[in-house]
């Protein structure tokens, strides 16, 4: 390795690949860099042209527009929310215009995510990109979804091109300078600070490596994986983690596929002292920075029509992903004279439908959160590492990042056999060689000798590790760092008519690894788990491995026929809530850390004691989404109430508590004293976790604190910050008098006047401008903050950090949707903002306070009631015929 003053890479006016910018200096860079878009947008304000300048980008909804390309006219109805309902004559000419219609709502964000993907936010938004477009580049989505592309079938391939076609011609339309303003405001203000910018053509590449992206939002384990390495080397013991990791509960919260995955093996012992440097660097690598990231998850279900009023099925789906403005999907009617007829939610820059219906079956998704990375510490020694037998040269290459307003950036990303180094990436590890790791108190450490080392799961010997001058590096296996054949599924799954055929196309879904829900019109429902999912020689993914030791390689893929799969259950019902997938004796691991199943125990209660007083329909189904029950606190209230109090301000609020339902609406007062207890009762029980692995607010906490108040006397009890000795009782005294204190100076000293929703809020931020740091340009992008119910692993799951604060909101419902297979029109949906990308455009959020509220609006499929609710029709015509 070559030490960080001497890389070609460290750059003293740039931010290094791996290195934060320090905050005064991004503040700086932010300031100089929007403050000439402020000056302007406030002139414009002043002189009457704002109007002008931000609807310049809008849409053109009605009238005609010749399009390129096309065979046919195009048709597209747009409702009052501006939802696009497409109808064509073949499937060519659809997903051109399913391009079109999408680039005119949402071109902003689509070239947004594609400079992400392929590493290059740095040429669209300045310096502080460097770092992370570094990391990008170094797991090498975009090279990954080049070898994609030649892999999917000739007919994905030219539905791709139709897509990428009608983007293009949108383009062409609206100009691709950014200061010509013609496209959206965002282009308006990049133009004032990026004037050289200019947009590259829609490549159809950059349709499959969102696919990545969304992988790795949804990549499993990997956060525990560092987690518990990390605290076993920082002294924490191996019982004190397995506390904060407990086993699964299957006993009451039951696995999807109720059968009888694979006990978890012992978890390692040693080396992690010295692997922790390299562990550690990966925390601060960016998109997965650490912190709490259990609220990524999603809820679906469905009922069979033994159950429902109609007697057909009812299928139900919301997927919980990352807050944004624009929203992570896009609500679209896509209709042909061929196999397509299907309506749905798809991602801006993704032909076809992900999740929703065609005129034969439903379908839905939820994050199965398998376990397809593996973390290897790598024995490195200059430009070589040890296979387990041999050195080796490492895979090296080259990659320069362009920079808006700077040079460009050069740096080397280097791979072993297993993967790319994502330690290289972090600048205090570039220069590791030159220095041991330390131990917590700063003493150098002993590097490892050679011999055998105990294998890291069960303590035996292994192959053995040479000497050599730096400590270990981290690569990464990832099963979407392969290519895959995801789009072909999608595609099969639009047209699928029958449970066979959907199964046949959901075969092709390599990732992300999913939780898939079925319903058809003849009254069949099921579940498929589909997904790449690796066959380990040893370990069972939950620790780091050595990447020396050719036994911790993955032998396969657990075949599809083997994935858990479920057909017409005799209970009617099927729910995904990202709880385990199978029982403790399936035969393959899956993943050792499911999310603990109270999310899908919820439902499953919900549905029961809707059925006990009779069918269920589709408003019943909308209040099931809307839950907000916190399923963690019927154990820890009584608790709470059984603590001796003084008469005086904590018993007051305590009082709230007493005969609460544990429902998180936005005015509950019980809902924001519990929160802000429970928030104060993790940091003085967890006090002996690291700042940046505090404990959460997920149901893993749930679980843990649960079996920690059946021991009174557990050493966690005791808050070490004090210097004396505290008991559970002192614990949840001190949590509620601070809870207390802490309302009483935010709301005032009335519990009864307290609300949730008044600590509990959404701010929805734009891609690039909108997160600049400068409040009148993040004004014109972003929305909020509103008041929002609910909370982590409710039904509603509206996450918040326990860690940061109410308000620290990354995860939630990202959409709704019920589908109603008796009644063609009878299904509903609902967007976390709005259709429309264009800030102030009247679809911009014209959603968010249904959303907000529990509420949707009608998913119409006949066309003739398409028609009648038309608010705006377009047609597209051949070139020469408009």
């Amino acid at each position: 390795m070559i030490p960080d003053e001497t890389r070609p890479d460290a750059r003293p006016d740039l931010p290094e690949p791996g290195r934060p910018v320090p905050r005064r200096r991004r503040r700086l860079w932010r300031v100089v860099r929007w403050a000439g878009a402020v000056v302007v947008v406030l002139a414009l304000v002043a002189s009457g042209l704002a109007v002008w300048s931000v609807r310049r980008g809008f849409p053109q909804y009605d009238g005609t527009l010749s399009l390129p390309g096309l065979t046919a006219p195009v048709k597209v109805f747009r409702d009052s929310y501006g939802v696009a309902q497409i109808y064509a004559d073949s499937a060519t000419d659809l997903f051109q215009a399913q391009g079109y219609v999408t680039a005119q709502d949402r071109f902003w964000e689509m070239d947004y995510r594609r400079h992400l993907t392929s590493g290059r936010l740095a040429e669209l938004l300045g310096p502080p990109l460097v770092r992370t477009d570094a990391f990008l580049r170094t797991l090498g989505w975009r090279r990954t979804a080049e070898r994609e592309w030649q892999r999917i079938s000739p007919e994905a391939r030219s539905y791709l091109r139709a897509y990428a076609d009608g983007v293009n011609a949108w383009i062409a339309a609206n100009g691709a300078a950014a200061a010509s303003g013609a496209k959206s405001l965002e282009y308006t203000v990049l133009g004032l600070q990026n004037p050289g910018y200019t947009v590259e053509p829609w490549d159809p590449v950059d349709s499959l490596a969102w696919l990545k992206a969304l992988a790795w939002e949804l990549l499993g384990n990997m956060d525990a994986e560092i987690d518990r390495s990390l605290l076993l080397a920082q002294g924490l013991s191996r019982r004190q983690i397995e506390q904060l990791y407990p086993p699964y509960p299957y006993a009451k919260n039951r696995p999807i596929v109720d059968t009888p995955g694979t006990p978890s093996r012992p978890v390692p012992a040693r080396v992690w002292r010295e692997a922790a440097p390299a562990l550690d660097a990966l925390r601060s690598l960016p998109l997965r920075a650490g912190g709490d990231t259990a609220g990524i998850g999603s809820n679906s279900w469905v009922v069979s029509g033994a159950l429902t009023a109609s007697g057909k099925p009812l299928l139900a789906n919301d997927p919980h992903l990352a807050a944004s403005l624009p929203g992570t999907w896009y609500q679209i009617g896509l209709r042909c004279s061929c196999a397509y007829n299907v309506q749905g939610f798809t991602m801006p820059g993704l032909p076809g439908v992900v999740t929703g219906r065609n005129e034969r079956i439903a379908w839905g998704l939820t994050n199965l959160p398998a376990d397809v990375s593996d973390l290897y510490l790598e024995k490195v020694e200059g430009e070589r590492y040890f296979d387990g037998k041999a050195w080796r040269a490492l895979d090296s290459r080259q990659e320069v990042i362009k920079v808006a307003g700077g040079e460009p950036v050069t740096i080397t990303v280097r791979a072993t056999r297993h993967g790319p180094l994502l330690s290289d990436r972090r600048a205090d590890m570039l220069g590791v060689a030159a220095r041991p790791p330390l131990d917590p108190s700063g003493r150098p450490l002993p590097s490892l000798t050679p011999g055998p080392l105990p294998s890291l799961d069960t303590g035996e010997p292994g192959v053995p590790a040479p000497a050599a001058a730096e400590p270990y590096a981290v690569a990464l296996r990832w099963t979407a760092s392969e290519p895959g054949r995801t789009m072909d599924a999608l595609f099969g799954i639009n047209k699928a008519a029958n449970w066979t055929e959907f199964r046949a196309a959901a075969a092709l879904f390599d990732e992300p690894a999913q939780n898939l829900v079925y319903a058809d019109v003849d009254g069949h429902i099921g579940y498929q788990a589909p997904g790449r999912i690796p066959v380990r020689g040893k370990g069972d993914g939950s620790w780091p491995v050595p990447g020396w030791d050719p036994a911790y390689d993955w032998t396969g893929f657990i075949p599809f026929a083997e994935l858990p799969t479920l057909s017409d259950p005799p209970g009617g019902v099927i729910v995904t809530a990202n709880q385990a997938v199978a029982g403790p004796s399936y035969q393959h691991v899956i993943t050792t850390d499911w999310t603990y199943g109270y999310r899908g125990r919820r439902i499953l209660d919900l549905i029961a004691e809707r059925t006990a007083r009779g069918k269920i329909g589709v408003a019943d189904m909308r209040r099931m989404q809307s839950d907000n029950l916190n399923g963690g606190a019927a154990a820890v209230v009584p608790a709470l109430l059984a603590v001796p109090l003084n008469d005086g301000a904590t018993a007051k609020a305590r009082n709230l508590l007493k005969g609460w339902d544990f429902q998180q609406s936005a005015d509950s007062a019980a809902a924001a004293f519990y929160n802000a207890t429970w928030r104060s009762l993790l940091a003085r029980t967890f006090d002996e976790l690291p700042q940046d692995r505090k404990a959460g607010n997920g149901d893993r906490w749930w679980e843990v604190v649960a079996g920690l108040l059946k021991s009174p006397e557990s050493p966690w009890w005791d808050d070490r910050r004090t210097g004396k000795r505290e008991s559970m009782a002192d614990i949840l005294a001190a949590a509620m008098d601070e809870a207390t204190a802490e309302l009483t100076a935010r709301l005032g000293p009335d519990p009864a006047a307290w609300r949730w929703g008044d600590l509990h809020t959404l701010t929805l931020r734009g891609y690039g401008p909108g997160q600049s740091g400068i409040a009148p340009v993040e004004w014109l992008f972003n929305r909020g903050p509103v008041p929002i119910a609910g909370g982590g692993d409710a039904v509603n799951s509206t996450s918040w950090s326990a860690a940061g604060g109410y308000d620290d909101v990354v995860f939630v419902p990202t959409m709704r949707m019920i589908v109603d297979l008796s009644d063609p029109d009878g299904s509903r949906w609902v967007l976390l903002a709005g259709t429309s990308g264009h800030a102030f455009h009247p679809h911009f959020d014209d959603q968010l306070e249904l959303w907000r509220t529990g509420q949707d609006t009608p998913m119409r499929w006949r066309r003739k009631s398409i028609e009648a609710a038309a608010e705006h029709v377009l047609t597209f015509a051949p070139t020469g015929k408009g």
